[in-house]
């Protein structure tokens, strides 16, 4: 499909759908036949990443009900594509009138204007974030591809304006609003969160992923190397602006004899590599982390021009998330889960 809408080679996906169209969804293409699927499934990740969870998320109402419109007979999988949709039902797209015109500092509204010359202004449109829950859904089907194979996907907010986690604990994740890996560190981020929103205004993070039970192996040299393939997935999200694995830029101030992951018997004795060296995953558990910039959408004025070239001040208006960190976790993931699945096969591919 042209125009950059899918995404995998093997394992496929193409999304389609606008923030405040009458729907969105995925097609799923390269799906292993016989495996047991269902709409409650792939629910669990929906739920996770729909809007309207707690103060510190868009307060609008998307429930995000996934239906399975082809590709699953019986509860399981058919090995046609995949068909899945979700209904848009709390569209609220004259909130964009008074600013149709006008380009919003930090949206792609400028790019798709001089890239199309036509442009939906109702909430970025294709450019919103709202596309991202076709990525969930068609991720969802990628992960229960990837537990049969004994792989986990596991991404949390590590940080939030200039909090860090100070500890990982993993059962902490779920457990708070941010999806952060220490609890207390959590508290402090919605403090600064609810802050910034009551003030119009918005804050990026940090969000680190780790991918257990990957096989050595995966990966295609030299142009499609599994890390490439990685940070293109995060890097196609729209709030990410950088990706590092491993020990990541902090191997700039390092020496070789620091930063090379020496073996024994046992097999490597570090992991500063992040899982991965020459393109091609080692087995040991792949981390990286990537930059989310801060919620381009905030209700303090701001300075802009229109598509006439006229200046004005605007205000953003709508419902947006005054840090996308919470629900861009399950995003992450599921690009992921994408990624590897997408190469699984490949890798079984090569071997015959």
């Amino acid at each position: 499909m042209a125009g950059g809408n899918a995404f995998g080679e093997s394992f496929r996906i193409a999304t389609f759908g606008e923030s405040h169209g009458a729907a969105i969804g995925v097609i799923v293409d390269g799906v292993t036949p016989g495996v047991e699927i269902d709409e409650a499934y792939i629910q669990v990740q929906m739920d996770r990443r729909k809007p309207g969870q707690s103060s510190v998320t868009s307060p609008r109402k998307e429930y995000d009900v996934v239906h399975i419109m082809s590709g699953v007979f019986e509860g399981r999988t058919t090995g046609t594509p995949l068909f899945l949709m979700l209904h848009n039902h709390d569209m609220q797209p004259q909130a964009y009138d008074g600013i149709r015109s006008a380009f919003r500092p930090g949206h792609a509204d400028y790019t798709y204007w001089q890239k199309y010359g036509h442009r939906d202004h109702r909430g970025s449109g294709r450019a919103s974030g709202r596309e991202t829950a076709a990525r969930v859904a068609g991720g969802a089907v990628a992960r229960k591809l990837l537990e049969r194979r004994g792989v986990q996907v596991l991404a949390y907010t590590r940080q939030v304006g200039d909090i860090v986690c100070r500890t990982f604990d993993e059962a902490a994740i779920e457990g708070n609003a941010v999806r952060a890996c220490d609890a207390d560190a959590a508290a402090e981020m919605v403090r600064l969160i609810e802050r910034l929103a009551r003030l119009g205004d918005s804050c990026g993070g940090i969000v680190e992923c780790r991918v257990r039970g990957v096989a050595p192996g995966l990966g295609e040299p030299v142009f499609d190397k599994l890390d490439a393939e990685l940070a293109k997935a995060m890097l196609s999200i729209g709030a990410v602006k950088g990706i590092e694995f491993g020990a990541g830029f902090a191997a700039a101030s390092m020496r070789g004899s620091e930063h090379n992951d020496e073996m024994d018997s046992g097999g490597f004795r570090s992991n500063h590599a992040g899982g991965i060296l020459g393109g091609i995953s080692t087995g040991q558990e792949i981390v990286f982390r990537v930059c989310v910039k801060p919620t381009s959408s905030i209700s303090l004025p701001q300075r802009t021009m229109t598509e006439d070239g006229e200046e004005r001040e605007i205000r953003t208006e709508g419902r947006h998330d005054p840090c996308i960190c919470p629900r861009i976790v399950p995003v992450v993931e599921a690009m992921v889960c994408l990624v590897l699945e997408d190469h699984y096969k490949r890798l079984a591919a090569m071997l015959g």
